[in-house]
């Protein structure tokens, strides 16, 4: 089963979710778990966008418009949270 590549990618995306579910149920708070916790979104978008829709193979224009797109908003998000505190 683990040299399916869309297993692997669902078994990471399980194991991030318990990661994240684990950051936050522990009571960790600040600025530290927050960028943890989209570090570990930043990572599963990934998993997402390479896996699920099957940008791992396409042409690397493609791939590298949606994965900048993922970057800049994850950056964004980030800058935001981070003004917040």
């Amino acid at each position: 089963m683990l040299r399916d590549p869309l297993f692997r990618a669902w078994l990471l995306l399980v194991l991030a979710t318990s990661a994240t579910y684990c950051l936050r149920a522990e009571g960790f708070v600040g600025l530290a778990a927050g960028a943890g916790t989209l570090a570990i979104a930043y990572v599963k978008g990934r998993l997402i966008i390479l896996d699920f829709m099957e940008l791992r193979r396409a042409p690397l224009l493609w791939r590298g418009i949606l994965e900048g797109w993922l970057l800049g908003v994850s950056v964004l998000v980030f800058a935001v949270y981070w003004l917040g505190q």
